[in-house]
């Protein structure tokens, strides 16, 4: 999740429940740093408008607004700019205020300031890779299909192509358009960057790769076309669009993701693929202010794709840590200085543990969970293979990436392909297919496996199965 491979940073699993569960994190900011807000009002022009003027009239800046979830994004260098905003809205239009990250908002002059190197290797991570732990080996660009396990153990190779009128949302670092894989297949006219402060930018330079090629591999996986050239994607006749919400310094910050998931449910988007989880904080917790109203904002842009019929997979993440029993983590906030703090079941990892969304766990090549993969009984709906999983890289190259972010995308993929024969299938629907046609995986002899064979915390309800996607069960 924050999609990615191996352990980068790591969670004290199974330690002892703390008795306090977990207490505000973010200190206030301090007066002339430049902070970024969402303000959480009623779904509604009206109100959305008035929260607007509350942003302005406490001195902030609204950077961009989404009426139709009732979300604004706001920017200001006042320490006191949360109480203020709720102060004068005088208890009405604003409902909560948080700060979407502890550092402070890059100015453009910082931007411009700042090297901007394309990962041109994959054996050279991206920030986003390490931080959100992927592991990357480069290999030869030839025909490879031979080589991709991986769709031979969910059956995408004796599967149907999946339709055109299908098309999948990568909410990632970005499609390069020049890979011979995926040229035929991407949507470059409703793709879009959101890494922008979290303002919608439709410019080929805004949803390419600029430092990382995680999206490139993420892409591959789900629709490399049919060509006779590298590999071939679980439904490599459907469409993608790139929907960039990692920046260049790594960043998936929750005004991005809230972009993405909206422009998603706008335009056409049938499936999103989410290998990430939200930064800073690894978890958001409902009892922080500042995380519970960012968590909301989120929420309320997933749950408006799906009322628009996006179904959305994510990443269940890469650091081995039980989901259904959450006590410590010890690597947020990740933009400025971790600090271990208690949690509970009121912290979640955004967007897989949100409503509606796919949780994905991974798999190896045996079968087995991955040693990378978060697990949780009640919690991981399916698995899929996410390790040593060949895919596109960039300069028209197929590289290896391992993380439960590679497990993901063959579920989107699996999603589109359901679509596909469904096409009038609800998202909801959609889940309960993909959950129903899962192969069944019992657990092994690991005494943090808890469930049955038709579902436990390691595997959900099983392992994907595209070609049951693709016969209308």
């Amino acid at each position: 999740m924050g999609g990615l491979g191996l352990v980068a940073a790591a969670l004290t699993a199974g330690a002892v429940a703390p008795a306090a569960s977990a207490a505000p994190a973010a200190a206030p900011a301090a007066d002339g740093v430049l902070m970024s807000y969402v303000v959480n009002s009623k779904a509604n022009p009206g109100q959305t408008r008035l929260a607007e003027r509350a942003v302005r009239d406490a001195g902030g800046t609204v950077v961009q607004s989404w009426p139709e979830i009732g979300v604004v994004v706001a920017h200001s260098t006042s320490g006191s700019f949360r109480d203020d905003v709720v102060d004068v809205a005088k208890g009405h239009a604003v409902q909560s205020v948080g700060a979407t990250r502890t550092a402070a908002v890059k100015t453009p002059a910082d931007a411009a300031a700042q090297p901007r190197s394309l990962a041109r290797s994959t054996e050279t991570r991206s920030a986003f890779e390490i931080r959100q732990g992927v592991s990357a080996t480069e290999v030869a660009p030839d025909p490879l299909e031979a080589q991709q396990w991986d769709m031979t153990q969910i059956k995408a190779d004796v599967a149907s192509d999946g339709s055109r009128d299908v098309t999948v949302g990568v909410l990632d670092s970005g499609i390069d358009d020049t890979h011979p894989d995926l040229a035929p297949n991407l949507d470059a006219k409703n793709s879009v960057g959101c890494t922008a402060n979290g303002v919608p930018d439709t410019s080929r330079a805004a949803w390419i790769p600029t430092t990382s090629d995680h999206g490139t591999h993420v892409a591959g996986t789900i629709a490399a076309a049919k060509n006779g050239v590298g590999i071939v994607g679980v439904a490599p006749n459907v469409r993608m669009t790139s929907i960039k919400v990692v920046d260049d310094d790594g960043f998936i910050y929750p005004e991005y993701a809230i972009c993405g998931f909206v422009w998603a449910a706008e335009h056409g988007v049938d499936v999103t693929n989410n290998s990430y989880y939200v930064d800073p904080w690894m978890f958001w917790c409902s009892n922080d202010p500042d995380q519970a109203a960012a968590k909301e904002a989120v929420r309320r842009a997933v749950s408006y794709s799906e009322r628009n019929g996006v179904v959305s997979a994510a990443a269940a993440g890469n650091s081995n840590y039980d989901l259904a029993n959450k006590t410590t983590d010890t690597t947020s906030p990740n933009d400025t200085t971790p600090a271990p703090r208690p949690i509970d079941a009121g912290c979640e990892d955004i967007p897989t543990e949100l409503p509606g969304v796919v949780t994905v766990a991974s798999n190896d090549q045996a079968g087995a969970k991955s040693s990378f993969s978060n697990y949780g009984d009640g919690v991981i709906d399916v698995t899929a293979p996410g390790s040593r999983i060949l895919s596109t890289v960039l300069n028209g190259g197929y590289g290896l990436k391992s993380g439960t972010s590679m497990a993901s995308p063959h579920v989107a993929g699996v999603l589109a392909l359901l679509k596909s024969s469904h096409p009038n299938a609800s998202p909801a629907e959609l889940v309960a297919l993909v959950r129903a046609q899962a192969d069944d995986k019992p657990c092994p002899s690991d005494v943090r496996c808890t469930g049955t064979a038709a579902y436990n915390g390691f595997f959900g309800d099983g392992l994907v199965d595209a070609l049951d996607a693709t016969q209308g069960r």
